[in-house]
């Protein structure tokens, strides 16, 4: 992975079709920023909405001509299946509901298309299982937006576990406080998100949708794997009637971890921290101040490494993930623009027929998503079992 283009055989920008996005939600709208970020890809062709003629309005915000402007992902597979190789689209970015990811993720593959889903993959763990059975028999890109993984100083924590310089394990803790929902007034519906509160829908609450986060940043900043979990799943929203508030015991091993999740915090906002303890030192990561990662020991002062491209205590692999000098502060974007990066990188492996093999370290694939579909559904066993250890 590098700042520039790799030595592309295309020579030519990889072309991407867009699948909701069209409503009052905003990760469509980052999808299509990530994706075009580093002028790697072209939004070309789009599905914004399930109602055809709210979709085909919305093509103009997103500088989508009329004629690919689509009524429903079946027709964009449909039609862009059938054009000429220098017109059709490369990829398709999924920013749908989560009971819809399934059914357009699998039809997408079928096209032949390479893939980017917005996270949970689906809402059942055994559609999430037959969704990366699919993955492997077409030999496709398949990534999922797990975004936070792409913040440089994220990524300097995880090869610095990896490197042993924490020395032997002990715990990891993982939070995602917000408070929005402190804010939803009782007998009205937001403006975005109704779906949410729908189960068959949703398939979770606030642990499907922020939980799910945290936990893959404590495996992918670890690398480890859990084995046994206890949770405990709370409702205190009266308009929401899915979980909006949880913690999670969690063994890796002899490693212990702790999951906690809120959407009715009063004052927080998107309060994303991670911590890792070992024998020879401990790590802190904070999403609103993603740009320094805090190394301490005992008896020691404080490290602070900063997000620098040029600077030579961190990894190839965290300077690349940079976009501007020190002291320029990145965030959300260009996070979410690493994972699109990663992603495109191995489109255009596969077109040069090289392999595509990830370690995981550039983008999350199908394969967390099915982690992060067992997770939930360990942790609604266990709060239904009065919070008792099940295994993951």
């Amino acid at each position: 992975m590098t700042n520039n283009r790799i030595n592309d055989p295309l020579g030519r920008r990889l072309r991407m079709a867009l699948i909701g996005g069209g409503g009052n939600g905003f990760i469509g709208r980052v999808h299509a920023i990530a994706a075009q970020l580093d002028s790697r890809a072209e939004l070309v062709a789009g599905a914004f909405s399930s109602n055809p003629e709210k979709s085909r309005s919305a093509a103009p915000t997103f500088g989508i001509r009329p004629e690919r402007a689509y009524g429903s992902y079946r027709e964009l597979f449909e039609t862009e299946s059938n054009l000429p190789d220098n017109q059709r689209i490369d990829f398709v970015s999924i920013a749908t509901p989560n009971f819809t990811h399934f059914e357009i993720a699998k039809t997408a593959l079928e096209a032949g298309f390479d893939v980017i889903c917005d996270k949970p993959l689906t809402t059942h763990l055994d559609d999430a299982k037959e969704l990366a059975k699919r993955v492997a028999r077409s030999g496709r890109v398949f990534a999922l937006t797990h975004n936070y993984s792409g913040y440089p100083m994220l990524r300097q924590a995880r090869a610095m576990v990896q490197n042993g310089e924490l020395g032997p394990l002990q715990a990891v803790r993982t939070n995602y406080i917000q408070g929005f929902l402190c804010g939803v007034v009782p007998g009205t519906i937001p403006l975005r998100g109704v779906w949410k509160s729908d189960l068959e829908k949703a398939g979770s609450g606030s642990l499907g949708d922020i939980g799910t986060h945290a936990y893959h940043l404590a495996c992918y900043v670890t690398g480890l794997k859990a084995t046994e979990l206890l949770s405990t799943l709370k409702t205190y929203h009266a308009e929401r009637p899915l979980e909006d508030y949880g913690h999670v015991l969690i063994r890796y091993g002899d490693v212990s971890g702790l999951v906690s999740f809120s959407q009715i915090t009063h004052g927080r906002v998107n309060d994303i921290t991670v911590e890792v303890d070992g024998n020879n030192g401990s790590l802190i990561w904070r999403q609103e101040e993603p740009n320094q990662l805090e190394l301490r020991r005992f008896g020691q002062p404080t490290q602070i490494y900063e997000r620098n491209p040029n600077a030579e205590y961190t990894t190839e692999l965290v300077r690349a993930s940079c976009r501007l000098p020190a002291g320029h502060p990145e965030g959300f974007f260009e996070a979410f623009a690493n994972i699109y990066r990663g992603a495109l990188d191995d489109m255009v492996r596969l077109r040069a027929g090289e392999s595509i093999d990830s370690d995981g370290s550039c983008y999350p694939s199908v394969h967390d998503g099915v982690d992060g579909l067992r997770f939930v559904e360990a942790c609604q066993e266990s709060n239904s079992a009065n919070s008792s250890w099940v295994e993951v």
